[in-house]
This record gives C-alpha cells, sequence and structure tokens, in this order.
C-alpha cells in the first residue's frame, strides 16, 4: 500500500479546495489504518523439565524405632555388716574386674568372732568323740550283761546331743565366716563402680544394709524400644511366610545410631520380645543386645533402631525432592506418552540409600519430573530433558 500523502495527490488532481481537503482526511484515515502492525498473540514455547525414571533396585525393608539404652547389669554396693568404713579400694568411676575388693569394713571384730566360733566347733566335735568312746564301752558292757541298759540309754542320749551340739557349732561357724567375709565388699561382676557415697570412718550397716556405691555392666548393653502393633503385624506375617519362629527371632539382627551418628554404626541383634502388647499405647516391648566393648553406648543414651525382616527385588524408588503433598497425600508429577504433565497419588515408603521407595502409584516405565515442580501443573505440556536419577539429587538420609 502506498503511504504517500493523501492530500498532494487531491491537489494534484484539480478537486476543489473543501473537496480535498475532505478527501484528503478520509484519505489520511485508511492510509493510517492500514500501516498499523497487527498485535497477534504467539504461545511460549513447553517448558524444558528434567524427567527421570525411577531407580529399580533390591531394597532391604527396616522397622525402625527410638528407644533408650540400659544396663545388662546393675547393683548397688551394700553394707551388709554394721562396723566403721575402714577403707575405700578403689577409684571412683573406675574400670573394675571381677572379685576386685573395693570396700572393706571393720574385719578385726568379725575376724574375732570367726576364731570364737570355730574354737566352739572344735571343743564340739571333742565332745563328739568322747561321748562315742562311752557308747561303745557301754554297749559292750550290756552285752555281757555288766551294766544296765539305763546306763547304755544314758551314754546314747549323750553321745545325740554330742553331735547335735557339734552341727549347731558348725552352723555357728559358718555364719561367722560369711559375716567376716562380708566385711570385704567386692565386684560381683566386671564394670564401673560410681562414686563412693560412704567415707572412711562412717559407721554403716546400723539398722539396715547402707548403699556404698553402684557398679554398673556397659558391654554388652540392652536398647529397650517398642514397635507398633502395624509393624508388629507386618513382620508376623513375614514370619510365618519365612517359616520362622518366634524363637529365630533372637537371630534378627538390629542397627544403633546415636543422636550425634550418621546411619547406624553400631550392630547388634535382638533378646528380648513381650508376650503381649500393651494396651493402652498399641506397642509391644522388644529390647536388643549390643556389644560394647569400647563404652561408646552409656546408658539412658536416646537411640534410633531399625529391624530389618525383608528384602525386596526390584522396590521403585526416587528423590525426595520429586515428591510433593497436598490434602489428598503425597503425589508425584509424571509426563505422559504425549509430554503432558500428570498428577499421580502414590504410597511413599522408607528412605534407602537417601532415594525413597515409593510403595504404589508408579511404574518403572513412568517419566517422573525431578526438578522444576514449581514451574509446572498437571494438564501443561512440557518439553522433558530425560536424565539419570544420581545419589547427588538424593535427598539427606
Amino acid at each position: 500500500m502506498n503511504c504517500a500523502n493523501p492530500a498532494s495527490a487531491a491537489r494534484r488532481n484539480g478537486a476543489g479546495k473543501h473537496i480535498g481537503r475532505a478527501l484528503a482526511a478520509a484519505a489520511a484515515v485508511i492510509a493510517l489504518a492500514g500501516c498499523e502492525d497487527k498485535n497477534t498473540f504467539v504461545a511460549p514455547p513447553p517448558a524444558k523439565v528434567d524427567v527421570a525414571t525411577p531407580v529399580q533396585r533390591q531394597v532391604t525393608r527396616y522397622v525402625e524405632a527410638t528407644g533408650n539404652t540400659a544396663p545388662v547389669k546393675s547393683v548397688d554396693l551394700v553394707a551388709r555388716v554394721q562396723g566403721f568404713l575402714q577403707s575405700i579400694d578403689y577409684q571412683d568411676g573406675s574400670f573394675v574386674k571381677q572379685g576386685t575388693q573395693l570396700f572393706t569394713i571393720e574385719p578385726e571384730t568379725y575376724k574375732l568372732k570367726l576364731d570364737q566360733a570355730k574354737a566352739a566347733e572344735a571343743g564340739a566335735q571333742a565332745s563328739v568323740r568322747q561321748t562315742e568312746a562311752d557308747y561303745k564301752r557301754q554297749a559292750d558292757l550290756v552285752q555281757r550283761q555288766a551294766v544296765s541298759q539305763a546306763t547304755l540309754d544314758n551314754s546314747t542320749s549323750a553321745r545325740d546331743n554330742a553331735q547335735a551340739n557339734l552341727l549347731q557349732a558348725q552352723a555357728n561357724t559358718r555364719i561367722a565366716e560369711v559375716n567376716y567375709g562380708y566385711t570385704k565388699v567386692s565386684a560381683p561382676f566386671d564394670g564401673v563402680v560410681s562414686a563412693h557415697l560412704a567415707s572412711v570412718g562412717e559407721l554403716v550397716g546400723v539398722a539396715s544394709p547402707t548403699q556404698l556405691a553402684t557398679i554398673v555392666a556397659l558391654d554388652p548393653i540392652y536398647v529397650n524400644f517398642t514397635v507398633n502393633e502395624q509393624d508388629v503385624l507386618r513382620i508376623r506375617a513375614e514370619m510365618q511366610r519365612r517359616g520362622l519362629t518366634p524363637a529365630d527371632m533372637r537371630q534378627f539382627p538390629i542397627q544403633i545410631g546415636l543422636q550425634t551418628e550418621t546411619g547406624y554404626p553400631h550392630d547388634g541383634k535382638l533378646d528380648y520380645v513381650s508376650p503381649t502388647l500393651n494396651q493402652s499405647t498399641g506397642t509391644l516391648a522388644v529390647r536388643g543386645i549390643v556389644p560394647n566393648d569400647k563404652r561408646v553406648l552409656l546408658p539412658g543414651y536416646f537411640a534410633r533402631i531399625r529391624v530389618p525382616f525383608t528384602q525386596e527385588n526390584d522396590a521403585l524408588l526416587v528423590p525426595d525432592t520429586a515428591l510433593g503433598s497436598d490434602q489428598g497425600g503425597r503425589y508425584l508429577l509424571v509426563a505422559n506418552s504425549d509430554n503432558v504433565v500428570e498428577q499421580r497419588k502414590v504410597q511413599v515408603g522408607p528412605v534407602d540409600n537417601g532415594l525413597r521407595v515409593i510403595e504404589s502409584g508408579l511404574k518403572p516405565e513412568d517419566r517422573v519430573v525431578i526438578a522444576g515442580l514449581l514451574r509446572v501443573i498437571p494438564g501443561q505440556k512440557i518439553d522433558p530433558q530425560p536424565i539419570k536419577i544420581e545419589q547427588s539429587q538424593a535427598s539427606a538420609k
């Protein structure tokens, strides 16, 4: 279209002055309308989004719980005899072997009582020998009718009474030996002894046993935790499938981790499973036992526990960052065959080596949006960029 000034063209055609002006104005409007650019909407290209098929591999199923460590053995050391504390024979907080002497309680008095009891026992033994000899003499004389039967009866009674006195003396000697042994308080097993609770020179064991200290065994150590009813049903179903008995559960390995530790560096095994569930909490009490030769675990620690109970060969896993959530639960965004985004409701499982197990709702060939979830919406067409899920993309364990 010619965009020159229409007024000049009208004057060259010799039109009237007024008519020329009107025609020039009309022509100018038409010409200007023809010279404007047309505004049309051009759709943006589909967004480029990283997609990947889920990782498929063998996964170990765990029951995870939290609990606390507890000593296998813990004993209060007490004074079982009365007396003044003569000596403390260990360093507070030290590790001692079984039989190590820890306290001494005024032994002289009880040593004298033991000597006294032994002397009484020796006298009783002498009486038994004498009465036994007299009984034999009287029995021989009765057979020869040299003495009466009454004399033999008296000798028999004296012999029996002497034997009873000997038994009593022997019992007194044993009691004195036990009390004398109580004057030395020794470690009943290998363990760490707490700070002493009584001082040298203090009178102990007056009215009741006086606590002197506490000894705790640290190797091995217990881990107490509970398992909810749903996990109990799953474990029992798996045991039935594998033909295992409740006794076989003692061979189940367990893994322990502390609050400051990564993963589960401590290995042990199940030691006890309660025969009944707690009705008020719906949980089952379980106990594990863990070697602790370096005494890293102390009684009372909070611990993370997991118990492997089965393996799945073809589990599907995706990074945790690929998962979204709404009021309906967890979901993944998946690109269909037309490269249109679909929202898939999924059931999630545990984390395994940094990737989240998908229990249901996902297929091995599905292309999952693993990055840029905020830039895509369901029903939108995308330009998928296939990548491979690497360990570096996994969420923290």
